[in-house]
């Protein structure tokens, strides 16, 4: 059975929820904070980063967009398969989300990779937040054209990187409530069982 590894306050909180939804014969594995720089955990991904899904073989795969892709193709129905629509339109979103949004957060969580002085760190976060906040406008308007319960109109594994994003929210000066749909979205995400399950392994609480 494959392994996933998982940290509380992570993004790996994503494929924990997918797992979840498929019920997939896969294990969770949640390490603690700080696990993921000690040398067991870098001979599984030498980045010291997670998620990271481990194969009874060996081998390792990296990255929120590409475990959810593995999942979706190995245990996910056929809306997920790349030829769909909702497949192609999941593969679009949760590149923008992890690429670009949650890129953007770097000047939020290390801002001194960015800046060595305190001025120019807080000139970084000035520009990190209002980046962040054509952001969460984008996803919010994306919600709300598409019905406003799913981000593509059904649910996808682009809603388990949202409700990601959704929580991430709260560590910044934004706030959820001026994204209405995106705020109606996480306390729905919070009532799913599987969302509960999710947050239950990666010993995390619901934010409503």
């Amino acid at each position: 059975m494959p392994t996933l590894y998982t940290m509380p306050g992570t993004c790996s909180l994503s494929p924990n929820i997918a797992v979840a939804w498929l019920d997939a014969p896969v294990e969770i594995r949640n390490i603690p904070y700080g696990d993921q720089k000690k040398e067991y955990y870098l001979a599984i991904n030498s980045r010291g980063q997670v998620p990271a899904l481990r194969f009874e073989d060996g081998d390792v795969l990296t990255e929120a967009a590409a475990i959810l892709a593995w999942l979706g193709a190995t245990h996910g129905k056929e809306s997920h398969a790349p030829g769909s629509r909702l497949g192609r339109k999941e593969a679009e979103a949760l590149a923008y989300m992890t690429s670009e949004v949650h890129a953007a957060y770097g000047g939020h969580f290390n801002t001194q990779k960015f800046a060595e002085s305190a001025a120019a760190q807080e000139e970084v976060k000035r520009k990190t937040y209002e980046k962040l906040a054509a952001h969460y406008e984008r996803l919010n308007g994306v919600l709300n054209e598409n019905g406003g319960e799913w981000y593509l109109g059904q649910r996808s594994f682009a809603d388990t990187f949202l409700y990601v994003l959704t929580r991430w929210i709260e560590k910044t000066p934004l706030s959820i409530g001026d994204y209405p749909a995106l705020k109606a979205f996480r306390a729905r995400m919070e009532a799913d069982e599987g969302v509960k399950h999710a947050l239950a392994r990666q010993a995390m609480e619901p934010i409503g």
